[in-house]
């Protein structure tokens, strides 16, 4: 595999599968000696996602759509 003049590299099918690196993915670069490292960026969404993920599941009280609406538009249910 080569740097093109542009500085640019393709990364092998089977990897960017394996890691999920689908178009627009962000992914950070750190130089570790002669080693560089390829990781997926954490981005804020990719933050919220395994926010949400985490919580999913875990409420322990029922309530409608409207009535979570209510409560965070500050009117009554």
């Amino acid at each position: 595999m080569r740097v093109t003049a542009k500085g640019q590299i393709t990364i092998p099918q089977e990897i960017r599968e394996r890691l999920g690196l689908l178009p627009r993915t962000e992914v950070d670069f750190a130089v570790r000696g002669d080693v560089l490292e390829l990781r997926k960026a954490v981005t804020a969404a990719h933050g919220r996602r395994k926010l949400v993920e985490q919580m999913r599941g875990r409420g322990t009280v029922r309530m409608s759509t409207d009535e979570i609406m209510a409560l965070t538009r500050g009117h009554d249910p």
